[in-house]
């Protein structure tokens, strides 16, 4: 379900996060971080994401957990992209440190990743569970989307927060969840257009076939956005 935006050219929050070009002059991966609630659907739209787009694409994704590996083990387990195109975090703290204050880790993980697989055309960098005041620091990531879903009630775009009014992308999520919740999905719809003015929101349901095309039609059009920019 789209909302009637029909952007051909999509808003855009950020400047493109430091130098295009690496060392060597290649031109560096697009970076789209993805945040949101606990259990929203980010590492399954990180999931759906390699696999509609990992034919036409060379894609790499890093993970951040606290302690754990859990979100890059699911996406090993799931064979979304080859192992040695996953690398995952251990922030040790609250997930906004490593993904807005001290960037490093996730920095280092990327440039490692271009050094092992690259050249790279996109790195998905996945927040940890965290809150609607996630937002991703400039210099690590490109375009920021953020995840949230019906079952944690309507109400989230009403309220607000940094990831709701001023993600680059909006994803509300699991909308065939919407019956079975009492979710009212014109209402989200209606409060996200007023939090967010001209920034787009996409509807998802990630067990319908193809549930992720307005999320990756989104990112083909950063892409090509990406690709304009000199190096």
């Amino acid at each position: 379900m789209h909302l009637d935006h029909e952007h051909t050219v999509f808003p855009q929050r950020h400047t493109w996060a430091g130098p295009t070009a690496r060392p060597d002059g290649s031109r560096r991966a697009l970076r789209i971080g993805l945040g949101g609630p606990v259990g929203s659907g980010k590492t399954a739209t990180v999931a759906a994401l390699c696999r509609a787009l990992r034919d036409e694409l060379s894609i790499a994704v890093v993970t951040n957990d606290i302690y754990t590996r859990e979100d890059a083990d699911f996406l090993l387990r799931n064979a979304v992209l080859p192992p040695e195109r996953i690398a995952a975090v251990e922030t040790g703290a609250c997930p906004h440190t490593a993904i807005r204050d001290d960037i490093s880790a996730n920095l280092e993980a990327v440039e490692e990743l271009e050094d092992t697989v690259g050249p790279l055309d996109l790195v998905l960098v996945e927040s940890g569970g965290d809150n609607l005041t996630a937002t991703f620091s400039k210099g690590l990531a490109d375009a920021q989307v953020f995840v949230i879903d019906v079952a944690g009630g309507d109400d989230i775009p009403r309220k607000g927060g940094p990831g709701v009014t001023t993600a680059d992308l909006l994803v509300v999520n699991k909308t065939d969840l919407a019956p079975y919740v009492g979710s009212d999905l014109g209402r989200m719809a209606r409060d996200a257009r007023r939090q967010r003015g001209e920034l787009p929101v996409v509807f998802t349901s990630l067990v319908a076939e193809n549930g992720v095309a307005p999320v990756a039609e989104w990112v083909r059009a950063r892409l090509a956005a990406w690709a304009a920019v000199p190096a």
